[in-house]
């Protein structure tokens, strides 16, 4: 044989060596990923062949499959379109499913352990069980009238969030993140139009797809005068202590105002006074005295600077994630306190940035005696026929405060809903106690107004806590419009009627 034949040959030898070789690596190794990667047809048209549970809340329906005539043979459906999109998500063909949808996702498609039974009962009877049921802690009346008095606040906001939950257990009764979006479009077969419609909604300068209850962390403003107050009190501070205030506080190159000249303008008022008439200066000159080191510390005990909290089911490590709110270092470049910084960072301003979820947390341990509850959103999973497969079982999360502080820090907060600024948040027949906060953000730009607060009904038993934020507010007193809104989640979430 000549030298170019051989040369061939093994030329050709080595190809076919490499083609074999390709062909076992394929069947020995990736044939699974390859069978059940989502971009094989064949996997989509299977996974369509098993109707997904149901997510519910207080027996209602929020996210069902219905047959249709088409290669697929199941479509999603969300009947209540925007309202409770930021909690259940969505779950597109071909694309990774969002937020209850993807977090429960193995157990709506029933192939979760959980249900093995179920598709062993399959084998013999040659019949697709549908997958697991979802039910939520929701109140869907809490929800829903959080949703309408938040797109029909009376200020004109376009943007903010509200969030609910029971302080004793921690089950989340009510999440709004405005704007939303219809998941509908999203999970249509068509392909095309649900890439369209996605690509649509992710340019969207407002964001809707931001869930901003608990992605989003702006200035808190006075509300965080509620840590602050926690931390005096539990360095020799009382209800009835009065501390420096004044018109005007300059520290630094920090000058402090009071909202209105009428507010604590005397040289001394007390800490309770302070909270109700939300008191800039007096609260700047309580968090230099007390030391960068006691705020922040506090801060951190409520929850700030936690970067891995999820809320879900309880029994699992997934669920909805929740930004890190921060308190910022209050530091000079040499690492000694900056008290201008810190000035105005016990006012809520400066470098303080909070989820709605986490002002929630913070009145909601106020509410249960220093007790802060792992919130969650799963209540109970419930098989194909409706047998129960899990209940939450409320956790203690921590306790940022003892039960002597929550208490006079209710006191303090009480006030504040009935003689000071949060007036708006009254309930007739509940206790409710609360904070406001004005919070000045970019130059120019018009502040965002908050409430965090909590009610007790007549019992005198804490049923509902809650954090209501609207972004860039026009005109003055941004935060009476935040406290209407969250007195009527409050009043809904306890069994009021709602507007």
């Amino acid at each position: 044989m000549n030298a170019p034949l051989r040369k061939s040959g093994v030329v050709l030898f080595v190809l076919f060596g490499l083609i074999f070789a390709n062909l076992n690596w394929i069947q020995a190794y990736k044939a699974d990923e390859y069978r059940t990667h989502p971009w094989n047809g064949r996997v989509v048209v299977a996974e369509y062949e098993r109707a997904r549970g149901v997510i519910e809340a207080g027996g209602n329906p929020l996210a069902r499959s219905i047959e249709t005539d088409d290669t697929l043979k199941y479509l999603r459906v969300y009947p209540k379109k925007e309202i409770y999109a930021p909690v259940l998500g969505y779950k597109p063909v071909n694309l990774g499913a969002t937020g209850i949808e993807e977090t429960e996702n193995d157990f709506l498609s029933g192939e979760s352990d959980k249900l093995i039974a179920d598709r062993i009962s399959d084998m013999f009877t040659g019949e697709k069980t549908g997958g697991g049921n979802v039910l939520l802690s929701l109140n869907t009346k809490a929800q829903e009238v959080a949703w309408k008095q938040m797109v029909n606040n009376e200020r004109g906001a376009k943007k903010g969030a509200a969030i609910a939950l029971d302080p004793r257990t921690g089950a989340i009764q009510a999440l709004v993140s405005m704007p939303s979006y219809d998941p509908n479009q999203l999970v249509t077969h068509d392909k095309k139009a649900a890439a369209a419609a996605y690509k649509e909604l992710n340019a969207d300068k407002d964001q809707p797809m931001l869930n901003r209850a608990l992605s989003q962390t702006l200035p808190p403003g006075s509300t965080f005068k509620v840590v602050v107050s926690a931390a005096a009190l539990e360095n020799g501070y009382d209800v009835d202590t009065e501390i420096p205030a004044g018109s005007v506080y300059k520290e630094g190159g920090a000058t402090i105002r009071n909202a209105e000249d009428e507010v604590c303008p005397s040289g001394e008022v007390t800490l309770k006074e302070a909270l109700t008439e939300s008191c800039n200066t007096g609260y700047a000159k309580l968090g230099v005295k007390l030391g960068a080191d006691k705020v922040k510390e506090k801060a951190k005990a409520f929850g700030f600077e936690e970067s891995d909290l999820k809320i879900g089911n309880l029994q699992s490590k997934d669920g909805l994630p929740v930004a890190a709110s921060h308190t910022g270092d209050i530091a000079n470049p040499d690492g000694s306190t900056d008290k201008s910084a810190l000035a105005q960072s016990s006012i809520g301003q400066r470098d303080v940035r909070m989820t709605p979820m986490q002002g929630a947390l913070i009145a909601a341990s106020v509410a249960n005696g220093g007790d802060q509850m792992r919130p969650y959103l799963v209540q109970k999973l419930l098989s194909p026929d409706r047998r129960t497969i899990y209940t939450a079982s409320p956790q203690t999360k921590s306790s940022p405060i003892d039960s002597t502080v929550a208490g006079k820090l209710k006191e303090m907060m009480v006030s504040v809903v009935e003689n000071g600024t949060g007036k708006n948040a009254r309930v007739d027949g509940l206790t409710v106690g609360g904070k406001t906060g004005t919070a000045q953000n970019a130059e120019g730009a018009d502040p965002h107004g908050w409430f965090i607060g909590f009610a007790f009904n007549d019992k005198g038993e804490p049923v509902s806590a809650v954090c209501v934020m609207l972004e860039n507010v026009k005109g003055g007193h941004a935060s009476a419009e935040a406290a209407r809104i969250a007195g009527l989640i409050m009043k809904a979430a306890a069994g009021g009627g709602g507007n």
